[in-house]
């Protein structure tokens, strides 16, 4: 049964991430030929993101295929780390289209004139990307929920904000039309390098928290308040006088606990193997992913 339920989640996860991947592909390509088309800075700077986007969804997918694996002798705790791994990597991706963005914005303020020619299809390619990015954002992030993955959470919250880029670079769009249409506001023609530097700070400060809680879950930073849930399921169990030196890593979606637990001294040991069965039991139906290992010792004589 757990095999099946495995498979199941596995066949979910890379259904999600694969359906990124090609969402990513077909955005990029119609962002490419409109943003070249158009000669415009806000348009080309989404199309330099969906591009890292592809890539970072193609280490997504790789991602997830990889830490669905059972673990081995070299990996006895899964390959769970490899999402993390997805993770930093595509925040580095993000951090550097920012440096791009912002020097090709700052060169168009400070008197690289390019001319933008807005058309229809300026507006239709940005607001297909809303509409997909909303789609798969929402995929993402119920597979990432549904399996605690972490490569999916990140996937998912990188596409949201696109929206909000997205719009950003719309509103860059209109402020250059509407400079076309009204001659005293000329000055509004600056409006889509202004967009791209918008989307650029949207894209760094969701590249840093995400790099932030990317580098927590490398070194094994415990979840807030986990221990002292952890601490609390054990401590609920009839027979268990203490519990103590808990530790809890994360590895992907997985999680893991060490915890020791004191019982009286004169019980048996069979008596003390059916509480630690209780423990592990309880901890699994109520933190999800959860592999407990409890040590238990004598309580200390009053």
């Amino acid at each position: 049964m757990t095999e099946m339920t495995d498979a199941s989640a596995a066949k979910e996860k890379n259904f999600a991430a694969l359906s990124s991947v090609v969402a990513a592909i077909g955005l990029t390509t119609f962002k490419v030929i409109v943003g070249v088309l158009t000669g415009s800075l806000g348009i080309l700077a989404e199309a330099a993101h969906s591009a890292l986007d592809l890539v970072a969804a193609l280490v997504t997918f790789f991602a997830v295929k990889v830490s669905g694996k059972a673990p081995d002798k070299e990996h006895p705790y899964g390959h769970g780390k490899v999402e993390n791994l997805s993770a930093l990597f595509e925040t580095l991706l993000l951090l550097a289209t920012c440096v791009w963005i912002v020097y090709e914005a700052i060169n168009r303020l400070t008197g690289k004139a390019v001319e933008v020619d807005i058309t229809a299809w300026a507006f239709i390619v940005m607001i297909t990307s809303i509409i997909i990015d909303f789609s798969r954002s929402r995929v993402l992030s119920a597979a990432a929920k549904k399996h605690n993955s972490q490569a999916l959470e990140a996937d998912a919250l990188h596409f949201s904000t696109d929206i909000w880029s997205s719009c950003v670079v719309i509103l860059g769009l209109i402020c250059v039309k509407l400079s076309e249409v009204v001659p005293s506001l000329h000055w509004l023609r600056q409006a889509d390098s202004i967009a791209a530097l918008g989307v650029s700070a949207i894209v760094a400060y969701v590249s840093i928290q995400l790099g932030i809680r990317t580098v927590y879950g490398l070194l094994d930073s415990t979840p807030a308040g986990l221990d002292d849930k952890v601490r609390d399921i054990a401590m609920s169990v009839e027979g268990v006088s203490d519990c103590h030196h808990v530790r809890i890593r994360t590895s992907g979606p997985g999680l893991f606990a060490d915890v020791h637990i004191r019982v009286d001294p004169n019980m048996t040991v069979a008596a003390a193997h059916e509480i630690t069965l209780l423990i592990q039991s309880k901890a699994k139906k109520e933190i999800p992913g959860m592999d407990m290992v409890v040590h238990v010792e004598p309580a200390k004589e009053k």
